[in-house]
């Protein structure tokens, strides 16, 4: 793991830019020998040489272009919000500073932040004094309920969260870089990824990399894209929105699925060879949550006849839940017809004889803008666009099986 001192991750920073040691002191304002055992240290902890030395200079090794890129990340993103707050800051601020200062602000209670970190209150109190004193101004708002951060607190701990997420980065490199496996992929995953994409892609990583650690993670979109853009998740796999809800976030589509409205094969429904909308709303539905992309396009099934959607509903997005009370009720319910046909292929559900073709959304990965993956981390993707190519083969909507069933008999 590399040092988490900023003091020697800016010295290496400054040696690489000016290609000299004695440049490095005078513009940090520290001896040569400080800059030396800096340097020095650093190598220790990253396996090897940074540096060539030779009489033109000092030039980074591969091994140093590795740590480079990624700490020249994390001080850009740090350093326009420190010259904000004070100058000074790119000097005195501490690693252990940043990480106090994200979890109070993460907690908004320093007993809790002190225990997320595994610290005592008073050590992480202090820390947080020590950067509103450097600031001359407090970053938090002592209230009744908590202690709120100020709007330029924010936009520090969100930028401190992407520089610690850029060192991580660097560990993940290293350890590839001398033949090993290190870090953690994290993935935000919706309803579809989770039943049918995910899977299959997991398996065929792993068989490539055996001990990387990867961890899924799922919950409602509005909290996943807010963990993305704090570098808590590193992809988002699922329904892409239209347009995009924030403009630090890329959307790459992968395929386009298409609704499907299902029920239990004994369902009265089932027996029929045409479905109005006057039949649907004759029954109660299991429906996704308000403002996802597939309420949306099941609204739009009644909207576009000029009539308003079901009113007995139970909203939910487990498939699980789904299934289960479609067998054991009159229920319909409306999900991905990439999920559905894992249902139907089973015999457990029936996909309704109701054309939803020109109810279409993408699903595709979502990332931060100027997210760099690491080698891991885009396999994972290339396997996950692998996997869709397959998934959106397969995903043709009814109106489009039943033309090819008559043509084939």
């Amino acid at each position: 793991m590399i040092s988490r001192n900023l003091r020697h991750l800016r010295l290496f920073v400054a040696v690489a830019e000016l290609k000299s040691v004695t440049q490095a002191s005078e513009r940090w304002h520290v001896s040569q020998p400080a800059v030396t055992q800096a340097l020095n240290k650093l190598e220790a902890e990253t396996g090897g040489a940074l540096f060539e030395r030779s009489r033109n200079g000092f030039f980074p090794t591969p091994r140093g272009e590795i740590l480079l890129r990624r700490v020249e990340s994390a001080f850009g993103l740090l350093d326009p919000v420190l010259a904000t707050i004070s100058p000074r800051l790119r000097i005195s601020l501490t690693y252990a500073q940043l990480q106090a200062l994200v979890a109070v602000s993460e907690t908004e209670n320093f007993t809790l932040a002190a225990r997320q970190l595994g610290l005592a209150q008073p050590t992480v109190h202090r820390a947080v004094t020590q950067i509103e004193q450097e600031a001359a101004r407090s970053l938090f708002e002592r209230t009744a309920f908590g202690i709120l951060p100020t709007r330029l607190c924010q936009a520090l701990t969100q930028a401190a969260r992407l520089a610690i997420y850029e060192l991580d980065q660097a560990d993940a490199e290293l350890a590839e870089f001398d033949g090993g496996e290190a870090g953690l992929i994290v993935i935000g995953a919706m309803p579809l990824a989770r039943s049918v994409l995910l899977p299959t892609a997991l398996v065929r990583f792993r068989q490539q990399y055996r001990e990387m650690a990867v961890r899924v993670v799922d919950g409602p979109y509005p909290g996943m894209l807010s963990e993305l853009r704090r570098g808590s998740l590193d992809i988002l796999v699922g329904a892409l929105r239209e347009p995009a809800p924030i403009d630090d976030i890329v959307q790459e589509a992968l395929f386009d699925d298409r609704l499907a409205l299902l029920s239990r094969p004994d369902h009265p429904l089932a027996a029929q060879s045409v479905i109005s909308v006057e039949d649907l709303l004759g029954y109660p539905w299991v429906v996704p949550h308000s403002g996802t992309p597939t309420r949306a396009q099941f609204e739009t099934i009644f909207s576009s006849a000029g009539r308003q959607p079901p009113s007995r509903l139970i909203e939910s997005g487990s498939l699980l839940l789904m299934r289960g009370l479609l067998l054991e009720s009159d229920h319909l319910c409306c999900i991905s017809h990439v999920q559905a046909r894992t249902e139907c292929d089973r015999g457990l559900l029936l996909q309704l004889p109701f054309d939803t073709d020109e109810l279409v959304r993408p699903i595709g990965l979502t990332f931060r803008a100027g997210w760099r993956p690491t080698n891991p981390q885009r396999k994972m993707i290339e396997i996950l666009t692998e996997v869709a190519a397959l998934l959106g083969e397969g995903s043709r909507g009814f109106g489009e099986r039943q033309a090819a069933g008559a043509t084939s008999g």
